[in-house]
């Protein structure tokens, strides 16, 4: 007999919106506002992030992560181009060539690295491999933080490549989907893993982190921003009504809800390793560091734990299964599915 689970771990896009988001939309709703941004709540979390930042920047809001990070690698390059991204990178794998169609063929490199990181002397072989006019020039270095196996880059690891892309001139885009569970993760302050180690554009994700939608794409360089609102509005990224996707930005920016949601989140994901290491025959397949969890677990345990109405993703990463939690996830939704696991790798 299948349960019914209201909460589940294949992702974080499954969550809710969180109390407040709900309530700054709802607050938005209050009468009439200017349009296509022009209204007090973008302008609001525009200096939120600056804020945030501790510098100046140009902030642009739009729906989702695809577009976010298609549209900010098309503004970094031109169509010669080419990008160095992550053999698990998001922007190869999971995109449907966005990132290519919007910068007009841009080509996809691919860097290798220990735990979905990319490795700099990786970046340099590429760079070095050609030259020559018949290849696609490097000019965008694409990293993802936190990774897309759940592991996270240390200041330390993105100084190193942030002076490899400036020894060969390459702009550095970070994939943010997951950023605040980064943030998080490490303890420190955003502008430690960003412009200070050399990151030109961040995609900063809201949708995972208990917002409905709106990625916010935050330049660092205020020269590559430049018309970069007329990209949205030919990608139909130019919400018309823009403040119901800043508003949530501005109470979960104001009272430090987007950190306090992602530290839930990582917690919730520590103590599920905890449990499941405990567990004879789960094997992990990368270090948990953010809010995800990857176990190797038996064909028949995964189909067992799928038939008692367990959802998680078994294609993510290299196999295996990945558990992610969520702004929302709770100690009983952990301690269920550790029950749940304990019991089919018990059977016979």
């Amino acid at each position: 007999m299948v349960t019914t689970r209201s909460r589940q771990f294949a992702s974080d896009n499954y969550a809710g919106i969180c109390p407040e988001a709900m309530a700054a939309m709802m607050a938005a709703n209050a009468g009439h506002q200017r349009s296509y941004g022009d209204d007090p709540y973008t302008q609001r979390a525009c200096d939120l992030l600056r804020d945030l930042f501790e510098i100046d920047l140009q902030a642009f809001f739009v729906f989702n992560g695809t577009a976010a990070n298609s549209l900010a690698i098309s503004a970094l390059c031109q169509s010669y181009h080419s990008v160095i991204c992550g053999e698990l990178a998001h922007v190869e794998t999971d995109e449907c060539g966005a990132p290519e169609f919007f910068s007009n063929g841009t080509k996809m490199l691919l860097a290798s690295g220990q735990d979905a990181k990319i490795d700099p002397l990786s970046v340099e072989a590429i760079v070095r491999k050609r030259d020559d006019i018949h290849y696609p020039k490097p000019r965008v270095l694409s990293l993802t933080q936190a990774t897309e196996v759940g592991t996270v880059y240390t200041p330390e690891e993105l100084a190193a490549l942030g002076h490899m892309a400036r020894k060969h001139r390459l702009r550095v885009h970070m994939d943010g989907a997951r950023f605040a569970n980064a943030v998080a993760s490490l303890g420190v302050s955003p502008k430690e893993i960003t412009w200070q180690v050399g990151v030109d554009v961040l995609c900063f994700g809201g949708a995972k982190n208990g917002l409905a939608l709106g990625e916010a794409v935050v330049f660092f360089d205020a020269q590559l921003a430049e018309e970069f609102d007329y990209r949205c509005k030919q990608a139909g990224q130019l919400a018309s009504k823009m403040r119901f996707l800043s508003a949530p930005w501005v109470t979960m920016l104001e009272n430090g809800t987007w950190l306090r949601h992602a530290g839930h989140a990582n917690a919730m994901a520590a103590e599920l390793e905890a449990g499941l290491r405990a567990i004879d025959g789960v094997g992990f397949l990368f270090p948990r560091q953010a809010n995800s969890v990857f176990v190797q677990l038996p064909e028949r345990a995964i189909d067992s734990l799928h038939q008692l109405g367990w959802h998680f993703y078994t294609f993510i990463g290299a196999g295996g299964a990945r558990l992610m939690c969520s702004w929302d996830t709770q100690p009983e939704d952990v301690a269920a599915l550790l029950a749940d696991v304990r019991q089919v790798m018990a059977a016979p």
